[in-house]
């Protein structure tokens, strides 16, 4: 397996921020330990150690888990409970988990213990460093997790590979046996003393990657709707009146003054917009879809505000149990309860399925010839032998419907495990994961408005559009064309949702018009 090279993120006991977990989760940053880091993880070992050595009864040091908490374990097993703890927890079931999903675990993993609470040697800390930097990703199944305590079957699967067990991800997404992985990247199983099977495992550390990731998609996609908002407000003749900031500043929802502020911008310069603008017979008031754009993005943008605040408190969070404390006490806790987390991502959700539902709408009106203000039916300049973008339209609320499912709540879905020890759980690994398909969903529906808004563009040829809508043109008829007889439409959609995904659009939409907020 190949070092990784490339920038680096050390570890501190104070923390990592945010684009430290991207910058290992989808590059190919190093990780390193601080030294400040190695003396937290130090001394808080120390306690443990003198701890078993008083033989004071405490939870997953000598005694056993879950229901079993009150079964005392001699000193001379303690180290095969460990051991015991992560094989009975890997089981998991499914899919592997993505790669940069288990990476970011990884390093939120090595964070938890960098914060000198868990009890651990540095040498299981510098394990997983070097499962990251030898880009050894530990083969995680989709399914396990209930949110607390924590993400202990996923965290398992990683933790199993420390062991030389398990598997870890192949190039091809397959798996390989995880003890051969260790010896081809020369390096070796580690051995578990008292608690560190428990500290490897207990903890929010999925949960927290995925909304991490899904922050950073979120955010980039938010910008996106509004730029394919404009291009089919362009299109369809719409008005930028009703996106003017004083009519904003009125009702002072901070993210709605940037949606209207980045599609007003988005909107000038454009003869399309000339051409309709003192036409008496034109509507007085768009459609909603139209008009109301920025109340629904400015919306998932204040939700997504929220959910940044939230992701920021749990990585300065110390999320294991049982902790230990400075002064020597080792206390249970229930911070690895994922409720903050699941709850976040629900709402998170709930908005980005809104975003997409309402792109959808105006997609529809774009292709509608009753409503699209003297375009082509569905697009085509050839209606008739040509069905133009009808089918993409159909697509998009399939997906829509999708998008509804997926934003029914997870974290009211609680179930009891562990012989009802572990009574209420958060299911926000489940609330995570579904989120990440709705921002996938959204980056598709973000693409067919691309497309549709541009063949709008197209279709008012000879009037020039906005600046922004010139940029996205050009991008688009690099893989579309121009409006003409029908053709393989997948392949065309495929590339426009790179393109949504992608930084190349919005720069190029940048450099026209000036920075999006």
């Amino acid at each position: 397996m190949p070092t990784l090279t490339g920038s680096t993120v050390t570890v501190h006991p104070d923390g990592i921020s945010p684009a430290d977990v991207l910058a290992v989760a989808r590059g190919p940053a190093r990780v390193v330990l601080s030294p400040a880091t190695l003396d937290a993880m130090a001394t808080s070992r120390a306690i443990v150690d003198r701890i078993e050595a008083a033989g004071r009864p405490v939870y997953g040091v000598s005694t056993g888990f879950g229901a079993l908490a009150n079964t005392f374990v001699a000193p001379e097993r303690r180290a095969e409970l460990q051991h015991a703890l992560i094989r009975s927890h890997a089981a998991g079931i499914g899919a592997p988990m993505p790669r940069e999903v288990v990476r970011a675990m990884l390093l939120l993993r090595v964070r938890s213990l960098a914060l000198g609470h868990s009890g651990v040697r540095p040498l299981v800390a510098q394990a997983l460093v070097d499962l990251l930097n030898h880009d050894l990703t530990p083969w995680v199944p989709e399914h396990g997790s209930l949110g607390a305590s924590g993400d202990l079957a996923p965290l398992a699967h990683c933790a199993l590979a420390l062991l030389g067990e398990g598997w870890v991800l192949a190039p091809d997404g397959g798996r390989l046996d995880a003890a051969e992985a260790l010896a081809a990247a020369g390096l070796r199983p580690i051995e578990l003393a008292a608690k560190e099977g428990l500290a490897l495992i207990n903890g929010t550390d999925g949960m927290l990657g995925m909304l991490l990731l899904a922050i950073a998609d979120a955010g980039h996609l938010f910008t996106m709707a509004d730029v394919t908002a404009a291009l089919a407000i362009e299109a369809m003749l719409g008005s930028e009146r009703p996106f003017l900031p004083e009519l904003h500043a009125i009702r002072p929802h901070p993210g709605q003054a940037v949606s209207a502020a980045n599609i007003h911008r988005l909107l000038q310069g454009s003869q399309i917009m000339d051409s309709h603008r003192d036409d008496l017979a034109h509507a007085v008031q768009d459609a909603y879809s139209m008009r109301c754009a920025p109340q629904v993005a400015g919306a998932a943008r204040d939700t997504l505000g929220f959910v940044v605040d939230v992701a920021g408190r749990e990585l300065r969070s110390v999320v294991d149990n049982p902790v230990v404390l400075p002064d020597g006490r080792v206390e249970s806790t229930g911070n690895f309860h994922g409720a903050p987390l699941g709850f976040a991502a629900d709402f998170l959700a709930i908005a980005a399925a809104e975003v997409g539902a309402i792109a959808e709408r105006r997609v529809d009106r774009l292709l509608d010839v009753t409503r699209s203000r003297e375009l082509p039916a569905f697009l085509s300049p050839d209606p008739g032998v040509n069905s133009g973008l009808m089918i993409a339209q159909y697509t998009a609320a399939g997906i829509v419907a999708e998008n509804r499912r997926l934003a029914a709540p997870a974290s009211v879905d609680s179930l009891p495990t562990s012989g009802m020890q572990e009574d209420h759980v958060s299911m926000g690994w489940s609330a995570c994961r579904k989120l990440r398909t709705v921002l996938d969903n959204l980056t598709s529906l973000l693409a067919v408005e691309l497309l549709a808004g541009v063949r709008g563009l197209q279709l008012r040829a000879p009037l020039r559009p906005s600046p922004a809508g010139a940029a996205a043109m050009a991008a688009v008829a690099a893989f579309a064309g121009e409006p003409g007889p029908d053709v393989f439409l997948a392949p065309v959609l495929e590339r426009a949702r790179s393109a949504i995904a992608g930084l190349d659009l919005r720069a190029g939409v940048e450099r026209a018009v000036g920075p999006l907020g």
